[in-house]
């Protein structure tokens, strides 16, 4: 598979928007190996790290999705060079980048967000660097995702940023126009509605001359472990942070060491081929999960936990092997994680409540109103509250299951597929966000408890 191109708009609203995708229902346990491609998040941190390196750097076995295809090529407008060459990942090839000239001449340039956060966040303090106007706009739920806290703080370090009409901007779309220099210093920020202002921000400051010293004030800001992941990468390459007072942050100026790093697979990516284990009463396996890594699905070895299955490292393969029942609970902040977990609380057998997730109404669609609707449109008992959801056992029944464009609702459906008859999800192909073979990588992990239970019962010898 080489590079993907990003796919055409999809609706962000409960329409159908393409052919129904009918959700395999598992008629026997799963028991399958899956490999899951690379970590979106590390894939777009280190891409933007890269763009501003002191030299040439490679990335191994990255993630070739949308969002990272308009991270790449967001990248290549504001002048860096990405080339595509072989590599030993399953799903792609490797990635050499060679940074961002900030000292060429003014140049004015288009940058497609479509729906990442990643990009509508991440890249505008990097064209603030640059000398020349650089235009950002997405798809159109992207222009209703909160960015007015980028925007406030790019302003308060000097850079100007307007609205198309030369007014001031809150949201997509805006014009940051660089002047090839950002100052930095002390800057204060209500970051709140999305860790990614942060990360944003933590990425660019050891290029800013004075570095950078930010603060938060305000409610918790949510997704620690990503702003945590943040700070791992940048001193992985040679950037001093200080993160020791709580809700401060310091970069201290200087050079972005240029790098080759391998990116280990996306284990928010693996939730749904685990959840599957619960779903079926099956086993699902997963070869290489990191003994130590700042990925947020991670936690996905307590929550299953919790749920009932029986989970399992060893030599670095992580096993997951569901129980008779799945249970229901009380999670906090499960973060991106939630669709999933929420998709596992509708099959339980006991009532779940998730918190600390206020944050996903901000997300690729409203999280928690599309999860409500999607899990009553099939007969279950789910509500919101202020922070999370309320999931009451209920008998379930086939139905569509509408994508809203978001990846992560597109997969929820495929989990109770396993469990309902006659479930289908609209729009399957959203999943390509992050994980384009999706429905191919579901389907042949279906495939492989069926293969299995053919070989036996025709006699093969293992």
């Amino acid at each position: 598979m080489t590079g993907v191109t990003p796919s055409a708009t999809a609706s962000a609203h409960p329409a159908d928007a393409g052919p129904h995708w009918p959700a395999p229902f598992a008629a026997r346990p799963v028991d399958a190996t899956v490999t899951v491609p690379g970590s979106k998040s590390l894939t777009n941190r280190y891409l933007v790290l890269a763009a501003l390196a002191d030299g040439p750097s490679r990335l191994r076995a990255p993630l070739h999705s949308r969002d990272s295809a308009l991270m790449i090529e967001a990248l290549r407008q504001l002048g860096a060079t990405v080339t595509e060459v072989p590599g030993d990942g399953a799903f792609g090839p490797d990635l050499e980048i060679l940074p961002i000239n900030m000292d060429a001449a003014p140049a004015d340039t288009t940058i497609d967000c479509g729906l990442a956060g990643t990009v509508m966040r991440f890249v505008p303090p990097v064209a603030a660097l640059r000398r020349g106007a650089s235009r950002f706009d997405g798809d159109p739920h992207a222009r209703k995702r909160p960015m007015g806290t980028i925007i406030a703080a790019l302003t308060g370090l000097g850079v100007a940023v307007g609205a198309p009409d030369g007014g001031p901007a809150s949201s997509l779309p805006f014009t940051v126009h660089g002047t090839g220099e950002v100052r930095g210093g002390h800057l204060v920020i209500d970051a709140s509605a999305s860790s990614q202002f942060v990360s944003a921000l933590l990425l660019a400051g050891a290029r800013f001359s004075e570095g950078l010293h930010l603060e938060h004030v305000g409610k918790p800001v949510p997704s620690l472990d990503h702003i945590n992941m943040t700070v791992a990468v940048l001193r992985g390459v040679g950037v001093a942070v200080d993160d020791s007072v709580p809700n401060h942050w310091v970069v201290s100026p200087g050079p972005i060491r240029a790098f080759d790093q391998r990116i280990e697979q996306d284990l928010s990516n693996a939730g749904p081929f685990l959840a599957a284990a619960l779903a079926t009463r099956g086993t699902v396996r997963i070869p290489n999960w990191p003994a130590e890594t700042t990925q947020v699905g991670d936690l996905w070895r307590g929550i299953l936990t919790a749920m009932g299955a029986t989970v399992t490292v060893q030599n670095g393969l992580l096993t997951v092997s569901g129980g008779e029942d799945i249970n229901g609970g009380d999670f906090d902040e499960t973060s991106e994680l939630a669709p999933t977990v929420a998709a596992l609380c509708a099959l339980a057998t006991g009532p779940s409540r998730l918190s600390g997730i206020a944050h996903l109404r901000g997300h690729e669609t409203d999280r928690l109103a599309a999860l409500v609707a999607e899990i009553n449109r099939l007969g279950g008992d789910a509500e919101e509250t202020a922070d999370g959801l309320i999931i009451r056992p209920a008998r379930l029944h086939g139905g569509l299951v509408h994508s809203y464009a978001d990846h992560r609702m597109a997969t929820a459906g495929a989990i109770l597929g396993l469990a309902v008859h006659g479930v289908e999800v609209e729009d399957i192909g959203t999943t390509a966000k992050t994980m384009p073979d999706f429905p191919q990588l579901w389907e042949a992990m279906l495939a492989q408890g069926a293969a299995a239970d053919e070989d036996t019962a025709g006699g093969t010898q293992h």
